[in-house]
């Protein structure tokens, strides 16, 4: 009986997920409480499955919040835009460079784990540079967004914070092994980009006869919005600023102590370093806060809803139950199945639908058979983070489009291969890297 009404309980947080009938808030905490209730569970208990999972996120909580008010604050001061203006004059008038270019770009103002900001930067960007060059605007929009999905298994990123809220365990432990993965995924990128650059140069060529040349000068610039905010600029501070990144980043990496401590001194020391008035320093916490605020209260949603199902032994009893329907020759490698499905599963379930419902069970299923839950955890995620901007139910693609003049069908249609054997390789490469077991 708990297996069914675990079963029901995660379908239909599911269902409504998919056709945005709830929001991921609603839907986490509400349908899990109801379940509980049916399955004969007190409110007493139900309370106490609540503070398990809510003590087993906090420490991610706190992590998301901070960093995403630090990177937002380094957005304001402009860290990234003399790098990214760089590169833009670098890859001036050649398109296999500005392919090559656009990765680079696209990782650098993708740092801060926002695809909508990403997005912002990059589109106005290089879309003049595009359009001046007969480029495809989707192959930006391609190598935009795989080159941010790669970067955004950093700890205060969307899918490794859902993981880490699922296994409960430090997102910043997660992601140390994915860092030469990483490494790896980006340069794998740049040659692609090289690749796509020489078919497009080949596809320009027969369509226009003799390449493109760009005459004018193009630089970046920010939207609309951003340059009225040309006074948060910081660039005299460029320096500083740039080592106070690499110092949090560094800390990160040795562990010493929690990463949402990290942030919390570095948002501590930011908001003074930039800007010394008071005001101002609430000004940029009130700009950012929605983001943070938003992001951890999915995330505190999702201690509720996983504390729930995990203290009523639902999702135990659906894991047993379900290897029982299953061929035992697959459920071993049932990860790893969905890992090399991940991409299309981005056009059939959103991101919290994927996390929240279907990673929680396949862990349970295959760590019964010995497979470390960290590892099952990063086939889904590998398999699954490069589709990111391809998926329909994400927000910052439909900005994205929308910058650009772009169509979801046509988006789909030009990235979905690529995505996805890009994901496959990875996958593939994580397995020989040992990130990967079965």
């Amino acid at each position: 009986m708990l297996s069914i009404i675990g079963f029901i309980t995660i379908i239909t947080i599911v269902i409504l997920l998919i056709k945005g009938k709830v929001s991921p808030i609603i839907g986490l905490v509400i349908i899990p409480i109801l379940g509980a209730l049916f399955a004969g569970f007190g409110f007493e208990e139900i309370g106490l499955f609540f503070n398990d999972g809510i003590d087993s996120v906090m420490g991610i909580v706190i992590m998301f919040i901070f960093a995403i008010l630090y990177f937002g604050v380094m957005q304001d001061t402009g860290l990234f835009d003399p790098i990214i203006n760089k590169m833009v004059k670098l890859c001036r008038g050649n398109v296999v460079a500005v392919a090559a270019g656009t990765v680079v770009i696209g990782a650098i103002a993708h740092f801060d784990g926002s695809g909508a900001s990403t997005f912002l930067i990059t589109i106005p960007a290089l879309l003049p540079l595009y359009q001046r060059l007969k480029m495809s605007p989707y192959l930006l929009l391609l190598l935009v967004g795989t080159s941010a999905s790669i970067i955004n298994m950093v700890p205060w990123g969307g899918p490794l914070g859902r993981t880490a809220a699922v296994l409960g365990v430090d997102p910043n432990i997660l992601w140390r092994p994915l860092i030469p993965l990483q490494i790896i995924a980006i340069l794998l990128l740049i040659l692609l980009g090289v690749l796509l650059g020489i078919r497009e140069k080949r596809r320009i060529s027969r369509y226009y006869g003799t390449e493109v040349a760009a005459t004018e000068e193009m630089t970046y610039e920010r939207s609309d919005s951003q340059e009225e905010n040309a006074n948060l600029r910081r660039p005299k501070l460029l320096w500083l600023n740039l080592m106070l990144t690499m110092g949090l980043v560094a800390l990160l990496v040795w562990g010493l102590i929690p990463a949402g401590f990290v942030f919390m001194i570095g948002l501590s020391i930011a908001l003074p370093l930039n800007y010394p008035k008071v005001d101002i320093q609430m000004e940029r916490i009130r700009a950012h806060a929605p983001n943070a605020l938003l992001m951890a209260s999915i995330i505190l949603a999702a201690g509720s809803f996983l504390g729930i199902l995990s203290g009523t032994g639902m999702l135990d009893s659906l894991a047993v139950d379900l290897v029982t329907f299953l061929p035992n020759s697959v459920v071993p490698y049932l990860h790893l199945i969905i890992g090399v499905l991940g991409v299309p599963f981005e056009l059939i379930l959103n991101t919290d639908a994927y996390y929240f419902a279907l990673l929680p069970v396949v862990e349970q299923i295959v760590t019964g058979f010995g497979v470390d839950a960290a590892s099952a955890a990063y086939a889904m995620m590998i398999g699954n983070i490069i589709g990111t901007f391809i998926s329909p139910f994400s927000p910052a693609l439909w900005l994205g489009l929308g910058l650009a003049g772009l169509e979801m069908g046509k988006h789909i249609r030009y990235s979905f291969f690529w995505m996805w054997a890009f994901s496959l390789v990875l996958i593939v490469i994580a397995i020989v890297m040992g990130i990967i077991t079965f």
